[in-house]
């Protein structure tokens, strides 16, 4: 069985980056990295992106081509303290599905690795 399958398919992917989005809209270092007032767009372009990654439907490639995650971050300052306010809300969220462990270390490595990946300045 797929992870996507395994650890409840959308309805756990939906919840995961909608309490994620819920700690970023009040992050005053986050929130501005995202241009739209409205989260809803970004809340729904992580999901479908995570979705594909985990085996879920290809929606994300078919709207938006290759994900391409380090050049669609270069406009912003990702240094170690967004990083890790990031990491901080997507533990709060990965944390709340409450997901066997096998599934919850495998979704946080990926998570850990993917925030390191996308740091582009040690400047503050």
């Amino acid at each position: 069985m797929e992870f996507f399958e395994a650890v409840g398919g959308s309805a756990t992917f939906k919840k995961l980056v909608h309490r994620f989005y819920e700690g970023v809209a009040g992050d005053e270092l986050l929130k501005p990295m995202y241009p739209e007032d409205d989260l809803g767009p970004a809340e729904e372009r992580l999901r479908m992106f995570l979705e594909q990654y985990w085996g879920g439907p290809s929606t994300y490639q078919e709207e938006r081509g290759h994900p391409r995650l380090r050049m669609r971050h270069v406009p912003y300052k990702i240094n170690p303290e967004a990083r890790d306010r990031w990491l901080a809300h997507m533990r709060v969220a990965v944390d709340e599905l409450e997901l066997p462990q096998v599934y919850e270390e495998e979704l946080w490595s990926y998570l850990e690795r993917a925030a390191f990946a996308m740091l582009n300045t040690f400047e503050d």
